[in-house]
Parts: C-alpha cells; sequence; structure tokens
C-alpha cells in the first residue's frame, strides 16, 4: 500500500509547477478594443499563469465570422500564448476567443475585439455560457459533491469503527453506509472521468463518451489524479472486505471473555488495519490535494500535505458522524450504541475539529490573502459562510456532549425499554405455520418477525429519552454538515480570492469604463469675460471611436460662446500625439465632434485650447484614464 501511495504521488505531481490558483487574462496584444493601422501577424495572450491548450483554444474570426487564424495555439514565452494569422485580413472589428485550462483544473474561457483601420459591424455571436457551465457542468459539479460525501463516508465510517466502536464492524447499517460510501466515490470517480474532456472542452453531452477525448484527459494532471484514485479504491475495496470479514468475524468470536492470545490478535489486526486505512485514506485526500488548488499558488509544498490534512480531518469528523446518525437510528437492540463509544468519538472529533481550525485559517490566509477579499470576492463571502456553518455545528456538537455525559449516567436501553413496554405473551407466529411445509407462508411469517422486531427495536430506542436527545441532536448536526459539504464544494470551483484580486490589478490599466467621461476644467485668459469653466465628455471613453462633447459656461454657470475651441490628446508612455480634434460649434457653448479616434488605453493628458477675442487664449488640460 505505502507502495502505492508513492506511486500515486509521483505520477500526480509530475509536471506540476507552482503558480496560481484559477487563470486569468491580464492582457492582450493586439490589446482589447484597440484600433490599428496595420493587420497584425499574430494575436497573443498573456494569463495570470500557465494554461493547458488544446486545438481550437485560442480562436480569431473576422467581421463575418470566418476563423483567420492558422489553428496552432503556441506558448511564445512564460504565461504568453499566441496564434498566427493569415495575411490580407480586411479592416473592421475581430473577434478573439479563448478557451484554456489553468493548472488547478478549471476551464477558464473568455473573448475580446480588436479593429484594423477602423471599428465596424460583426456578425459574431458570443455564446453567454462560460466554460464549465451548462448540462455538462452542473453534472460535473453533482459528480465532485457525491464524490466528496463518499470519501467522508468511506474514511470516517471506517475511522469511526476502528477508533471507537470495533463492535460496529459486524452492524448491518454499518457496512452498508461504509460500502456506501465506496461505490459513491468509485461511481463518482468514474463520471468525472467521462465528463473531464467535454468539460474543459466543448460542453456538449454528445462528447461524454468520445474516447478521443478521454484519451487527452488521461495524459493531464487531472486525468492521472483520476486514475490514481480509482487504483486507491481498488485497494480500499479490499480493506472493505477484511474490516467487515475476518475482523468482524473475529469479534463476533472472540466475544467480552475472549484470551489474552485472542486479544493480542485481534489488537494486531486493529493496528494492521489501522495503517492501511490511514495509507489509503491519506492517498485519496492526496487526490484531490494534488491536483487542485492546493497544489498551486504560493507555498504550494506546504500547501499539498495540509489540505491532505484538512480533508482526512473533515472525513473523521463528518464521516463519523454520519455514522454514529446511522447506529443510533438502525442498529439492533442487542447492538446498541454505549455511552463510551459516543465519549471515543467526541474526543476523536475535538480532535479532528482542533486540526481543520489549523489548516483551514492557513489555506484561508492562502487563498484570500487580504481582508478585503473576504469580504470583496464570492471566494471570500463562501468562507465566511462556511466559517459560519462551522460554528453551528460545534455548538450543536456541544449539546450532544450534554447529552452523552447524561447517557453514561442512564441505566441500559433495553433495561429502561422493559419497563417502559413489557414484552407481551403474545403466540409465536411461527408456531402455527410449523410443519405446514408452505414456504409462503413461512416466507410471510419471517417478514413478519422481521417487523415485530424493528418494531421492538424503535420501542426500546424511543424508550429512552436521553438516547433521543442524542439522536435529535446528532441528526441536526448531520443535516449542517450535509450543507456544509455543498458549500465547500462550491468553494473548491470557485476562484480563490487572492487570485481574483490580482487579474483584477493586473488588468486595471486595460480594463473599459462603465459609462463617459467627463472632465472640468477652468480657464482665465487674461482679457476681458475670459474667466469660466470648460467641460469636456467623452462617451463611452474606450480604445476606438468615441463621441465628444465640449461646453463652455462663465462663472455664474451660464453658457456663451468664444472664437475658438480646440482638444488634443497625447499618450506620453507609449509617445502617442498630440492628436489634435476640432469640434463643431452647434449651439451657444457647446461644441460637438463625432470618431474620436484612441487607439490605445491608457493614462491620457487631454488639453484644451479656448480663444475668448484675436489675441486671449489659454490651454487647460487634464490627466484622464482611458481604455
Amino acid at each position: 500500500m505505502l507502495l502505492l501511495l508513492l506511486a500515486v504521488v509521483g505520477s500526480v505531481l509530475a509536471g506540476a509547477a507552482p503558480a496560481s490558483a484559477h487563470a486569468a487574462l491580464t492582457g492582450s496584444d493586439p490589446q482589447q478594443g484597440a484600433v490599428v493601422e496595420q493587420a497584425p501577424t499574430q494575436v497573443s495572450l498573456t494569463f495570470s499563469e500557465q494554461v493547458a491548450l488544446s486545438d481550437g483554444s485560442l480562436r480569431v474570426l473576422d467581421p463575418k465570422g470566418k476563423r483567420v487564424d492558422t489553428g496552432k495555439a503556441t506558448n511564445l514565452s512564460g504565461t504568453t500564448y499566441g496564434v498566427k494569422l493569415h495575411s490580407g485580413l480586411p479592416d473592421g472589428t475581430f473577434t478573439v476567443t479563448y478557451q484554456v485550462v489553468s493548472v488547478d483544473s478549471h476551464p477558464v474561457s473568455g473573448a475580446f475585439t480588436f479593429s484594423i483601420g477602423a471599428p465596424s459591424q460583426t456578425s459574431v455571436a458570443l455564446s453567454d455560457e462560460t466554460a464549465g457551465g451548462g448540462v455538462v457542468g452542473a453534472l460535473y459539479g453533482v459528480g465532485r459533491y457525491v464524490s466528496y460525501a463518499g470519501f467522508i463516508l468511506l474514511v470516517g465510517g471506517a475511522a469511526f469503527v476502528l477508533a471507537c466502536w470495533q463492535r460496529g464492524a459486524g452492524v448491518r447499517p454499518v457496512q452498508r453506509l461504509v460500502v456506501s460510501g465506496w461505490l459513491a466515490l468509485t461511481g463518482a470517480t468514474l463520471a468525472l472521468l467521462l465528463l473531464r474532456g467535454s468539460y474543459v472542452g466543448s460542453g456538449k453531452v454528445g462528447d461524454i463518451f468520445d474516447l478521443t477525448l478521454l484519451g487527452q484527459v488521461l495524459q493531464t494532471k487531472s486525468g492521472a489524479a483520476l486514475i490514481s484514485r480509482l487504483l486507491l479504491l481498488a485497494a480500499g475495496a479490499l480493506f472493505i472486505a477484511v474490516l467487515f470479514g475476518a475482523y468482524a468475524r473475529r469479534d463476533e468470536a472472540d466475544g467480552p471473555d475472549a484470551s489474552d492470545e485472542a486479544a493480542d490478535e485481534k489488537k494486531d489486526l486493529t493496528f494492521g488495519l489501522a495503517i492501511g486505512g490511514a495509507v489509503i485514506a491519506a492517498g485519496l485526500a492526496a487526490s484531490w490535494a494534488m491536483a487542485e488548488h492546493a497544489s498551486t499558488g504560493v507555498q504550494a509544498d506546504l500547501a499539498m500535505p495540509v489540505d491532505v490534512l484538512h480533508l482526512l480531518a473533515v472525513a473523521v469528523w463528518l464521516g463519523g458522524l454520519s455514522t454514529l446518525l446511522v447506529a443510533l437510528f438502525r442498529a439492533p437492540a442487542e447492538a446498541q450504541i454505549e455511552a463510551a463509544t459516543v465519549r471515543r468519538f467526541s474526543q476523536v472529533a475535538f480532535g479532528s475539529v482542533t486540526v481543520l481550525a489549523a489548516t483551514g485559517i492557513y489555506q484561508s490566509w492562502r487563498q484570500v490573502g487580504s481582508w478585503s477579499a473576504l469580504t470583496g470576492t464570492a471566494y471570500g463571502q463562501l468562507l465566511l459562510v462556511k466559517v459560519g456553518l462551522v460554528a453551528v455545528l460545534v455548538g450543536i456538537a456541544w449539546i450532544s456532549r450534554r447529552w452523552t455525559a447524561q447517557l453514561s449516567e442512564a441505566p441500559p436501553a433495553k433495561a429502561v425499554a422493559g419497563r417502559a413496554a413489557p414484552a407481551k405473551t403474545a403466540k409465536e407466529p411461527a408456531a402455527v405455520a410449523a410443519g405446514t411445509g408452505d414456504s409462503r407462508r413461512a416466507s410471510q411469517l419471517a417478514r413478519q418477525r422481521a417487523a415485530v422486531a424493528t418494531a421492538r427495536d424503535k420501542r426500546i430506542r424511543a424508550a429512552d429519552p436521553i438516547r433521543t436527545g442524542l439522536r435529535r441532536s446528532v441528526l441536526a448536526e448531520a443535516g449542517v454538515a450535509v450543507v456544509l459539504l455543498a458549500v465547500t464544494t462550491l468553494l473548491t470551483s470557485t476562484e480563490p480570492g487572492r487570485t481574483e484580486e490580482a487579474a483584477q490589478q493586473a488588468t486595471a490599466s486595460t480594463s473599459q469604463r462603465s459609462g463617459p467621461l467627463s472632465l472640468k476644467i477652468p480657464f482665465d485668459t487674461g482679457g476681458e469675460d475670459g474667466k469660466g469653466t470648460v467641460e469636456v465628455t467623452l462617451d463611452p471613453a474606450r480604445i476606438g471611436s468615441n463621441e465628444m462633447h465640449v461646453f463652455v459656461v462663465r462663472p455664474n454657470g451660464k453658457a456663451f460662446d468664444v472664437p475658438e475651441v480646440k482638444v488634443a490628446f497625447t499618450l506620453a508612455a507609449k509617445d502617442i500625439g498630440p492628436l489634435p480634434v476640432t469640434p463643431d460649434h452647434i449651439a451657444t457653448g457647446h461644441w460637438s465632434a463625432s470618431g474620436v479616434q484612441l487607439p490605445m488605453a491608457g493614462d491620457w493628458k487631454i488639453a484644451v485650447t479656448v480663444r475668448t477675442s484675436d489675441i486671449d487664449q489659454a490651454t487647460v488640460n487634464k490627466n484622464a484614464k482611458i481604455g
């Protein structure tokens, strides 16, 4: 098992490189919305981290929607990728689309436009659906949730049996719970493997069973992680067979009066199962840690083992809680869970919560990075919801501990039930059927006996008010845990706050304005009636074509005409300009110009020259970010 774990770790780590989780587009050439005079020979895109490319990852479409790229995207340098363009491109607006996969396995897509010569109408219609969305995205999200739930039930249930309730290995409801966890995790992993190609690609349901896409997935880090998980689950099947087979039979055969030799053999078997189970559980947790958020970003070498501990702590706590719930509600009367078992689980759960808190604080710092990201990003807000749910869960657990304290002082459940509901001296139905040889009647009576036994168990459980209170509090814990798991699943597919803020800062200089630009600049030409304020508005204040309006008002706010108004735009950082614009006079104190072309984004200087007489004029200027 140790060799298997090392092989899994090696296969997943191969090719992994530190980066920030979730790639974001931070730049392009030509820039978004730029108007260039000559057709470029290629289009390049720069991301916040390295990404994986496939056929059609980068596409360039002309105004009619026809592809004008050569189809082969390459890594130009570092995190910059490009695709060559055909020669002889016409003037107009071109659309660039991209769909790539970030290092943490999440698909990233988007689009932007640039123009050659001058902007034009375009027939390209971009889909509102983002990468990883649609039906396939929803199925992939469900698969992720089911895989986490299966992992928690499998690992937590087995840990509860070995550490807290070894008699539970022979209890059928507990066996069904753990086996259900294994089946859920295995089925979900197979489904994710099939969905992966379509999830990061076309998003079409018909591509789910495309063997070519499946072969491509197997060559990625995510594919290696899923295959490794399946190998570990095969070892997990052997572990379950021993736990609920030989181990359970030994526990039943030895009983409370077992010899010292038999007790030592049982301890050795328990120790061996604990070691083997821990190796398998750690390997399963590593299949997530080494392929998702923990594998990228700052301190990735430390973050991955911390994430493994975090996942194991969650599984031991919530999976053990689920097993306790099943034991309280479904265990037969002769296998009623004891106060000592609940106390042991309480201690294990406390240790798990401690590990969970310590690793969670570290991961929160690593993924969020700042207080502003904690409240201003989707990841930070989900994290706050998760912290709140954990606090509620701990509060309910404290109530359960109080019931546990009372349980240790209460008489056994059977005795309570016996005093509350004495056994009736009803005639045994099986006796009526004795000797009849009627198999149908015998089967019916067997079902009746099972129903009677079930009713007796429920009566015994209901007659114990302390166990009833404990069952209710544990049930409430389990309900909150289901919601907590859903929020955790959303967190794993949400862009971390640190990355989101970094991408926003990196793209701030090229981000588009959401409205027109308006500047008010006072002027004084020194002559008669030479004071006032000139207001310049630019709409939409973006790269490309803009509409400009100029208003001139006296100090009292009334509009008035002047002989001449001129405007010039200069982008000193790129050595562009001044670009002169002479607006047309259209009303008293109002001038206008349409089609004002600004080729690049940046901090532009806007200079306005106002002439109030033949010899009196002044030039005033102000800087504004346009782009």
